[in-house]
């Protein structure tokens, strides 16, 4: 007998989204313009007065503290503030503080939810010491900090949704607090403005669900089956490491991320493909190169050899859009937020279930 013919349809993009996207993934997706546009509207000189109190201040530089999803926006301002900012920008991510921090430096302390347990202590640490600490939270143990220490300020942040899809609310604050203070050179109306309106354009072109053949969902098809290693220039370096985390979470894939020119003087013998030293997995790698305008030719120079040499067989070069580092880099937060959540649909999984960190934290709620 012959087996019967299934006849039933492929699921869509659209149908796998109605199955698998619990927790609304997409909306949250679909308005990262929106929530970059209310964040830089929120911070105002008369709704925090204390504003200009700190701007007065010689900060040394600013120690961002966070985790995860909450500590990204302060990797995004450290490349921002390399190069047009007034002062250094270094990310902290752990229980507790450096030793060479003291007074002198400006805490950006955030965390969605409030509670994330290593940034608390080292926020705690840092008002000990006297230090002037900025909250961005929803709530929790670290909006309640303004209430014990005088020298520690709130900046409340939308809840209601996972951090890594919050990205728009906390990130728009960070930057808008930098300006206030006069440490990053502020956006005028018109181009801000003109940055928006061209974000949510292409927020709209990259929508697998308005555009279920477009470029993500063609891309994302292209790389079901193979390891993915992303690279880029230093500047993108933020958007290469929030690339491999989303993936991470939302699509439970592995990425390995290189930053050029520092990767040319040691991975490159492992993407090389001659002789013995290099890596036989290279070949069936996807090569995906992360790229702006504004790069050093030099850099441009050294990724155009690196893909003409690599063994790979796919490889693709995502080119940021806009006409700055900080329009460039969120172009790309929208191609990897929406790759993801596409990739964890064609595999089957809700881009919103991180069940291994859960059960850490569970775990570690149960030894304290």
């Amino acid at each position: 007998m012959e087996e019967p013919v299934d006849n039933t349809p492929e699921p869509t993009l659209v149908d796998l989204a109605e199955q698998l996207d619990m927790e609304g993934m997409v909306g949250f997706t679909q308005t990262f313009h929106q929530d970059l546009h209310d964040g830089f509207e929120a911070i105002t000189a008369e709704r925090f007065p204390w504003l200009e109190d700190l701007k007065k201040a010689p900060w040394s530089g600013v120690i961002c503290l966070g985790m995860g999803g909450s500590a990204a926006g302060g990797d995004f301002l450290a490349a921002l503030t390399a190069r047009e900012g007034k002062c250094p920008v270094v990310v902290h991510r752990d229980y507790t503080l450096p030793t060479w921090f003291d007074g002198t430096w400006l805490v950006l302390a955030t965390s969605h939810s409030g509670n994330t347990e290593e940034t608390v202590a080292a926020t705690e640490a840092a008002l000990k010491m006297g230090a002037t600490v900025v909250v961005i939270a929803t709530g929790g143990q670290l909006a309640g900090l303004p209430e014990l220490f005088p020298s520690c300020y709130l900046v409340p942040t939308v809840g209601g949704q996972p951090p890594r899809t919050a990205f728009g609310h906390i990130f728009s604050r960070q930057v808008a607090v930098m300006e206030h203070l006069g440490l990053l050179p502020a956006q005028s109306a018109e181009e801000r403005k003109a940055m928006l309106e061209r974000l949510a354009a292409n927020n709209q072109h990259f929508d697998v669900i308005a555009q279920p053949e477009g470029d993500i969902a063609l891309l994302a098809t292209g790389l079901m089956e193979q390891p993915m290693a992303v690279i880029g220039p230093s500047e993108l370096a933020p958007a290469l490491n929030r690339f491999k985390n989303q993936m991470n979470e939302n699509a439970a894939r592995f990425v390995r991320i290189g930053v050029v020119p520092e990767m040319n003087h040691n991975e490159s013998v492992a993407w090389g493909g001659i002789g013995p030293d290099a890596d036989p997995d290279a070949p069936n790698q996807a090569l995906l190169v992360l790229t702006w305008p504004g790069m050093h030719p030099r850099v441009q120079q050294r990724l155009d050899w690196m893909v003409a040499h690599a063994t790979t067989e796919t490889a693709w070069n995502l080119v940021g859009e806009g006409s700055s580092l900080l329009e460039c880099l969120l172009y790309h937060c929208l191609v990897m937020d929406w790759l993801s959540i596409t990739l964890a649909f064609l595999h089957g999984k809700d881009p919103a279930a991180i069940g291994p960190i859960n059960a850490l934290k569970a775990h570690l709620n149960s030894v304290q």
